[in-house]
């Protein structure tokens, strides 16, 4: 048995990095239009590798060695978008800019947004965390104010002309207004998700930054992070997921919140 370990020991790092890779990527893969494509494809080009091995056709199997290495340039191409969100949640550092103890801050945009939605005006807002925003806030208008209720409803409010487009927030500031946002190419069904919250989705999948969104059809109240949007949510709902987030990292739900505590208790 030790003369086995000893020997295979590298064959099992190299199946547990292979086993998280291919974990990870199935993760960031999976409910997007990319994940359908790379399925058609192992499909046909696992069909026709047994079939050219098991009938002995030659040319067949030449094709298949010379087309490998169009196929690997083609994939990258493909999944671009989720190879930029993998790369940037590599290089993200976690540094929560806006933190939890700007309540004053949170409770302001909570409280804009629920005005906005009992006014049914929409409203997207960009939190930013540890990767710059710079880049959509070049696309808008610079503002440089700090967060009030008032001002959010006003930059937000239709006869402005800011407010059909984002708004970036850095730490208790407002840093942008009228940004334009990347929209998602993930495949969403549900018809309540419209264009704003496309572009919500667009912009956390690109980046780390926590997206805040007010429907201008119903009013409903979403939260969308790395991608995942959580939507129709009550005030105590979003402010909650809110706090998870710059607390813990993720989105924790209420089973998840509780056993994350219980862990927290037992290390005290």
């Amino acid at each position: 048995m030790w003369e086995f370990l000893h020997s295979h020991w590298r064959d099992g790092i190299e199946i547990l990095i292979l086993s998280a890779l291919a974990y990870h990527g199935y993760f960031f893969l999976r409910a997007t239009r990319g994940a359908r494509i790379l399925t058609g494809l192992l499909v046909l080009l696992l069909s026709l590798t047994i079939i050219s091995d098991f009938l002995k056709l030659e040319v067949l199997t030449w094709l298949l060695q010379r087309l490998s290495v169009f196929l690997a340039i083609g994939l990258v191409v493909i999944f671009q978008p989720e190879l930029r969100r993998m790369l940037a949640e590599l290089g993200s550092q976690r540094l929560f800019s806006f933190n939890k103890t700007d309540e004053a801050s949170l409770d302001s945009l909570i409280e804009s947004m629920v005005e906005l939605s009992h006014k049914r005006i929409g409203a997207l807002i960009a939190i930013k965390r540890g990767i710059d925003l710079k880049q959509f806030a070049e696309t808008g208008v610079a503002i440089d104010a700090l967060i009030s209720t008032e001002l959010l409803n006003t930059l937000f409010h239709p006869k402005t002309p800011l407010h059909d487009g984002g708004i970036i927030v850095d730490q208790d500031r407002i840093v942008a207004a009228g940004c334009v946002f990347p929209v998602s190419q993930r495949e969403v069904r549900n018809r309540a998700v419209g264009l704003r919250h496309r572009a919500a989705m667009g912009v956390t999948e690109e980046t780390d930054a926590i997206a805040l969104i007010v429907s201008e059809e119903t009013g409903a109240l979403s939260l969308c992070f790395r991608g995942k949007l959580e939507h129709d949510l009550e005030p105590d709902e979003l402010k909650q997921f809110l706090n998870d987030i710059l607390t813990f990292g993720n989105i924790q739900h209420a089973d998840e919140r509780d056993d994350q505590t219980r862990d927290l208790g037992k290390g005290i």
